[in-house]
């Protein structure tokens, strides 16, 4: 949705209008008279009607159900995500002011790295959040001066500690210095008191000379062709002390007390100036700084000396261009309005775009982290070194255990330290990991295992198809360092495999209804008849040869038929004979009769068996406890006749194949260590079948052998396996 700035402003306080006039905020003061103040101090710094606007919004969206889409639809999604972000990170550093208060307020720099880690991450998804932030701590600043009530020391030490030094870092200075005396004064009202005394006691004295001072270099510098704008510059109260301190100076002996800043219209005319004023009076050799030839970390530029007049005074002298002094003035919002800024652009970046100012602006911002994290950790040691106590604090793990990068976008990656571009690429998406071929770093290709630096802008390469390389997970060819793109790059290879089990256990399965004619059943009906989820886990199973064919077979034919009872015969007795049947059963009182051990119980010698008669298999014969013996035994009781184990001949070994089941905790090598107790004690294993549902595992071993009795002594070396519960005998 577009939105017509040149209303915007006026529609944004209309809307905030009934959420904050009858409202305060936690300092006291009235939300919308806030909001007011804020759009006042945004206009001081050039921003934009965009930006104030979204300063009613932000504070109009705590009062709504759902500020995101009632805000999108009023003014678009841009506005809306301004105000959003903006709220999230107020909400933020709400907190973290109540967690610093609770602690007792102790100047703890991890404490610090952090909110202005999360400042940074709130800050990369629309920079306008900074102009927004600033202004209203400022008022907030502001309102707490003029009301004269107690300020809560969390609120200021925070103005002092981090939105400061942020508004210096991107040469906001005049939001710095106010930021910094306010702040100073509420927390060390007794000092901030003597230096203003001090300050004031000479003031009119100091004014009328630097008032003759001004108007003479002025017509001075006008004699000499170099036009020039001469002002007095304020001396800020926190800086003096700070100087004080740095320097373990007296009052009288801060040179820059008394100064002046000349604008002149180009950099050649700054050195012109520079030349002028060193002819004129006493410079001071120690006391000269070009920041025009080397910029500040910020883009601050300017040309500084100290110089004596006549009366041996020293006198600070700043010369700079219009473009400088409006950067150093106001910052992000100058360098955004003077896009005529060059090649050189904010701190040596080309500023011919807003991608470039944000890409300069992000860098600022991230160098600042780092240098906050270097403090920080330089900090822990100290208090480690003091203590010398047997705990360790490991600085390196707080504070230097992560790097934040740019994507082509201009938006940041957190990553952890010595990360790759993979791990940058599964960090935006895990499409992009997997199909990532190449990769750049500000522009330069670099191989794929090259650990990234904190500011680079990363860029990946990649191919419309194809998936990650096992190499990845070499980790002694570091291609990864993330743990979670780890995980992705495992999880890839997982679905892989488990896509060809699918397919080679469809296939069987397939083939097995094909040959036993049942191709009607539904594929899935069939997989939850076997107790299994859908169709895919059946035939993933199946090609894992984690579940048998076998099984799906004797489910798929129907039970054999029991002989009606007009269909009976009645059985003479006779003598008994040798057994002829390979079951080694002998029917007692009938010869050559047909036999067949059942597949429900496996009776192997010595159990005591039982014989039931069928129709047209002969005798089916059973172990005496088969509960579906005991079934037929209940209905068909005439049916049933007495049976032994014949006896073999000399040499002569019959093996009987009986079934064992398991029940273990699933792990890797387990159906592997079970098989190995097996053909330790010579039992041969003729079939297994497998399952195993959410870390648990069933499995029926047949084995074959020639008595029973050995199987109980195996039995228990099973259940010594680690991880088995339960075995037993079907």
């Amino acid at each position: 949705m577009s939105v017509d700035l040149a209303d915007v402003l006026v529609r944004a306080r209309a809307f905030a209008e009934p959420f904050l006039s009858g409202e305060s905020l936690d300092t006291g003061e009235n939300m919308l008279a806030h909001a007011d103040a804020v759009v006042a101090i945004l206009d001081t710094m050039n921003s934009g009607d965009d930006v104030k606007a979204a300063s009613y919004l932000v504070y109009a969206c705590p009062h709504l159900s759902r500020p995101q889409e009632v805000i999108a639809k009023t003014f678009g999604h841009e506005f809306a995500s301004l105000a959003v972000e903006t709220t999230k990170l107020v909400e933020v550093q709400r907190i973290s002011r109540a967690a610093s208060s609770a602690a007792q307020l102790q100047d703890d720099p991890r404490a610090q790295t952090e909110n202005v880690r999360k400042m940074l991450l709130a800050f990369s998804k629309d920079l306008r959040v900074i102009m927004l932030r600033l202004a209203s701590r400022l008022q907030t600043l502001r309102y707490f001066a003029s009301a004269k009530i107690e300020v809560p020391a969390s609120l200021a030490k925070e103005s002092l500690q981090v939105f400061a030094p942020l508004a210096n870092r991107l040469g906001i200075w005049e939001i710095k210095w106010e930021l910094e005396d306010l702040s100073f004064r509420f927390l060390e009202p007794d000092t901030y008191k003597n230096i203003a005394k001090l300050l004031h006691e000479k003031r009119v004295e100091r004014e009328s000379n630097m008032l003759v001072l001004r108007e003479k270099l002025q017509s001075e510098l006008a004699a000499q062709n170099i036009p020039a704008y001469v002002q007095g510059r304020p001396k800020h109260i926190y800086s003096i002390v700070k100087k004080m301190r740095g320097k373990s100076l007296d009052f009288s002996q801060v040179f820059d007390i008394r100064a002046m800043r000349v604008i002149v219209p180009t950099v050649a005319d700054c050195y012109e100036a520079l030349s002028w004023v060193h002819s004129r009076f006493v410079p001071i050799a120690s006391e000269f700084d070009d920041y025009i030839a080397k910029p500040k970390s910020n883009g601050y530029q300017s040309l500084h000396t100290v110089v004596r007049d006549e009366a041996g005074r020293p006198i600070e002298v700043q010369i700079r261009t219009q473009a400088m002094h409006d950067h150093a003035e106001n910052g992000v919002a100058a360098h955004w309005a003077y896009k005529e800024a060059g090649a050189k652009g904010y701190v040596g970046v080309s500023a011919n775009s807003d991608y470039d100012a944000k890409i300069a602006v992000l860098r600022q911002l991230l160098a600042w982290e780092r240098e906050m994290s270097s403090e920080a950790l330089n900090a822990s040691d100290s208090v480690v070194a003091e203590k010398n106590t047997s705990t360790e604090v490991d600085g390196a793990a707080l504070f230097d255990d992560r790097i934040y990068v740019l994507t082509p976008n201009a938006a940041i990656v957190e990553l952890p330290k010595g990360a790759t571009p993979i791990d940058f690429a599964y960090t935006v998406h895990t499409n992009l990991g997997h199909r990532c071929r190449g990769a750049k770093a500000d522009g330069v290709m670099i191989p794929l295992n090259t650990p990234l630096q904190n500011g680079q802008t990363v860029e990946v390469t990649t191919v419309k198809e194809g998936g990650p390389s096992r190499d990845w997970l070499n980790t002694e060819l570091g291609f990864l360092v993330s743990h979670r793109a780890r995980a992705k790059v495992r999880a890839w290879f997982n679905a892989q495999i488990a896509h060809e089990n699918i397919a080679k256990g469809r296939e069987a399965v397939e083939k097995l209804l094909q040959r036993e004619g049942k191709t009607a059943i539904k594929l899935e009906d069939l997989a939850s008849d076997l107790g299994f989820k859908s169709a895919e886990a059946l035939f993933e199973m199946v090609g894992k040869d984690e579940f048998s064919l076998r099984t799906i077979e004797v489910f798929l034919r129907p039970p054999e038929p029991v002989m009606q009872a007009d269909e009976f015969l009645l059985l003479k007795k006779s003598r008994v004979v040798p057994p002829k049947s390979q079951s080694g059963v002998l029917v007692v009182g009938v010869d050559s009769l047909l036999t067949q051990l059942s597949k429900c119980c496996r009776p192997a010698p010595p159990d005591l068996i039982c014989g039931f008669v069928t129709r047209g298999k002969g005798v089916s014969i059973h172990r005496a406890d088969c509960h579906q013996f005991q079934g037929l035994l209940a209905k068909h009781g005439e049916r049933v006749i007495e049976v032994r184990w014949g006896l073999q001949k000399p040499g002569q070994t019959l093996l009987y194949p009986v079934e064992v089941s398991v029940e273990a905790s699933d792990r890797p090598g387990l159906l592997r260590d079970i098989s190995e107790v097996f053909a330790k004690e010579k039992m041969n294993v003729v079939g297994v079948q497998t399952r195993s549902v959410k870390g648990s595992a069933w499995m029926t071993f047949t084995v074959e052998v020639a008595d029973a009795s050995l199987l109980k002594r195996v039995m228990q070396i099973v259940k010594s396996v680690s991880g088995v519960g339960l075995v037993k005998r079907n």
